[in-house]
């Protein structure tokens, strides 16, 4: 496939020009015009490029690309050394960041919510592109045993901060990656528990006082299935040879 025909095939389905995002999404580097290796991950690593050139790739999808709003213009360092061997190696990199966050079937938060057992039944913001989400349980569970069910799902013991009533466990919200800010709103809605990838010094309070569980699961563990989705349904859909790449990361 033309490399600026995947791009067009990706934007077609992520309609990342609805959404106002931190970094550039589709084609952040270009490399050669034919496209038949793709290899996806979540991050655009070195480590994740010294493998797609071990597999011959011709073109890297990530969740997190580069070019994000605050840092360095400057192409120096580590995003030197990551850009020079992607130009030298004549591969193409592309990166959707909020487009695949939110999108209703191949998204991080949908992606996550089936793994879980989540109905999903909206947004946590007014926005119809909200990045969080809300939902139910089947039925309700205890926090305990929700924490496990994460930990089963995702590899990763997640962090738990219970509020002061070890309340059983029926609504949620979550927001996969750097969403913990969002439990403000989750406790607005009387949610029992709130998962996001990362979390602040803040959330403690919040959850604690606001009277709702608190799920730590990993930016990296959140994030790892929407980039996969998409990688599978390229393959699927469109017959490319891609192989999801899972360069582990704790954090």
């Amino acid at each position: 496939m033309d490399y600026l025909q995947l791009e067009s095939l990706l934007n077609q389905k992520l309609s990342p020009e609805l959404i106002k995002d931190y970094c550039p999404n589709g084609l952040q580097i270009e490399g050669k015009c034919e496209v038949n290796k793709i290899v996806t991950g979540v991050t655009a690593s070195k480590a994740l490029i010294d493998k797609a050139i071990e597999l011959q790739a011709d073109a890297i999808l990530v969740h997190h690309g580069y070019f994000w709003k605050g840092e360095s213009e400057a192409i120096r360092g580590m995003k030197g050394a990551r850009i020079k061997t992607l130009i030298k190696n004549d591969i193409n990199l592309y990166a959707y960041h909020l487009p695949l966050d939110v999108h209703p079937e191949l998204g991080n938060n949908a992606k996550l919510a089936q793994l879980l057992g989540i109905s999903i039944d909206g947004g946590l913001e007014p926005s119809p592109q909200s990045v969080a989400m809300f939902g139910s349980l089947d039925a309700p569970i205890s926090g305990q045993d929700f924490a496990k069910r994460i930990e089963s799902v995702l590899n990763r013991v997640p962090l738990h901060i219970m509020p002061e009533c070890d309340k059983p466990i029926r609504t949620v919200g979550w927001c996969t990656g750097g969403g913990q800010d969002y439990i403000e709103l989750a406790a607005e809605k009387r949610l029992d528990a709130f998962i996001s990838g990362e979390v602040s010094e803040r959330t403690t309070y919040s959850a604690r006082e606001q009277g709702i569980h608190y799920f730590g699961a990993g930016h990296h563990a959140t994030e790892r299935y929407g980039v996969k989705a998409l990688g599978e349904w390229l393959a699927t859909e469109h017959g490319l040879d891609v192989e999801f790449v899972d360069i582990d990361n704790p954090v």
